[in-house]
């Protein structure tokens, strides 16, 4: 008798394409930032400079930039946890335009609350944003909306299905961009990112229809799996009581 094998794997699998690809943005982004600091001046999410120098190009670069070693290790790995299985699900193209999209929509909901006549919005008006979180956000959104019982462990001891997750994480960031909008961590971008999220997936093409068509095609999957079951014919005593 042969040994029986037994394999183990650790998390959703390999980078997929598209993951690999935001992977190498980012560290390539950090490394030349570590080495010329000014750049995330120039490539960071500033407000005031958006709005004032019109650097357009900032809602799009921030999401490539972080501020240390840690604060990129924590996303990247979110990335792949996440990510991975949405990228298999929905194919490439899709998943790198949610991204982006799920990113830029963080920046946009920043942009809009700095410019909001309150006292926190002034301090965030001229404030740096950097960091993938944003568009990280959106993909967690995304992942609680297709896997809504997965558990997911907060501080990695409590296991909670994804659907409550992203209300407590959603709920953290809608309070702390109001009390702390300097703080460590951009709390408004965050919520941004599960906004953007969520809206694209419920109008996008390819969002909650390709959901849809998932659900549809595992359906017509096993129609044609229950074709070829093993049923019961013939003579009770025949030789061929069972056909395939």
């Amino acid at each position: 008798m042969r040994p029986s094998t037994i394999s183990y794997q650790i998390g959703p699998g390999p980078l997929t394409l598209a993951i690999k690809a935001i992977v190498a943005a980012n560290v390539t982004a950090f490394l030349v930032a570590w080495l010329v600091p000014v750049v995330s001046v120039y490539l960071g999410l500033i407000p005031g400079y958006v709005v004032d120098r019109l650097w357009v190009w900032q809602p799009v670069t921030y999401m490539f930039l972080h501020g240390g070693l840690f604060h990129l290790l924590f996303n990247m790995l979110a990335l792949w946890m996440f990510g991975v299985e949405l990228e298999r699900l929905w194919g490439t193209a899709f998943f790198a335009k949610f991204y982006i999209v799920a990113g830029v929509g963080a920046a946009a909901t920043t942009l809009v609350l700095a410019g909001l006549p309150f006292g926190f919005a002034q301090e965030l008006y001229g404030s740096l944003t950097v960091g993938a979180s944003g568009a990280v956000y959106g993909l967690l959104l995304a992942y609680a909306m297709y896997f809504p019982n997965r558990p997911i462990y907060l501080y990695m001891l409590f296991p909670i299905p994804a659907r409550i997750f992203v209300l407590i994480i959603g709920a953290i960031s809608l309070w702390s961009s109001v009390q702390e909008p300097r703080g460590g961590v951009a709390h408004a971008t965050h919520l941004g990112g599960l906004i953007a999220g969520y809206l694209y997936l419920k109008g996008g093409r390819g969002g909650m229809i390709g959901l849809l068509r998932h659900r549809l095609d595992q359906w017509r999957r096993g129609s044609k799996r229950r074709r070829f079951d093993v049923v019961q014919g013939g003579r009770k005593d025949g030789p061929n009581r069972w056909v395939h």
